[in-house]
């Protein structure tokens, strides 16, 4: 009895499996920056407070830890004081996507610094195998950022980045999607301008 030809199906479902239970998806992402790029130095940064929601609450600080790494990783460098060169203005949003509105995000959006509405379907949504019944609903993630010099308060860059991860995996965890997200954004900084890359797949 011949049982090679399993082996080939056996390896592929077992591929597909470890993606099932990832339930990470790939990050897209645009950025936008100055022409004027020899005038944007990496310098000392802070995370404005006037951000749509508190930089010290539990759920945004896991967010701006995340973008302070990767910023701190280019030569940037945190401090509290008044005298810093730019502002950095974070916005994240999280929201169900229920597999029973087809794509589209559920009105109820948690987080902070959130907006409700639609999400954009076909992002980050890949086809597969799953014999364990209806698939899980996702959660749909958005980040923004942006680098406000403080010297005439120009924006110099600013960033989105969006994924989906499948429900009750590790990849949902806050602290999972926050250092995804912000590694994504941040990679080949300050990126082409204007253009939208995907990251991760």
């Amino acid at each position: 009895m011949k049982i090679t030809p399993l082996l080939p199906l056996l390896l592929m479902g077992a591929a597909l499996a470890g993606c099932a239970t990832s339930g990470s998806g790939p990050v897209d992402v645009t950025r936008f920056h100055r022409a004027d790029q020899a005038a944007f130095a990496p310098g000392s940064y802070t995370i404005d407070a006037a951000s749509p929601y508190s930089p010290q609450g539990l759920e945004g600080a896991v967010w701006t830890q995340a973008v302070a790494r990767e910023l701190d990783r280019l030569g940037f460098a945190r401090e509290n004081g008044s005298r810093a060169s730019y502002s950095v203005k974070v916005t994240q949003s999280r929201g169900m996507i229920d597999p029973a509105l087809r794509g589209r995000r559920s009105p109820v959006s948690v987080g902070v610094g959130g907006s409700t509405g639609s999400y954009g379907s076909g992002v980050g949504l890949g086809i597969g195998i799953d014999l364990s019944g209806p698939p899980k609903p996702r959660i749909g993630n958005d980040l923004s950022v942006q680098i406000l010099r403080n010297s005439d308060k120009a924006v110099m860059w600013e960033g989105r980045a969006s994924t989906t991860v499948k429900q009750g995996t590790p990849a949902a965890e806050p602290s999972a999607v926050a250092a995804k997200m912000a590694e994504a954004l941040f990679r080949g900084f300050p990126g082409e301008s204007g253009k939208s890359i995907r990251v991760g797949q």
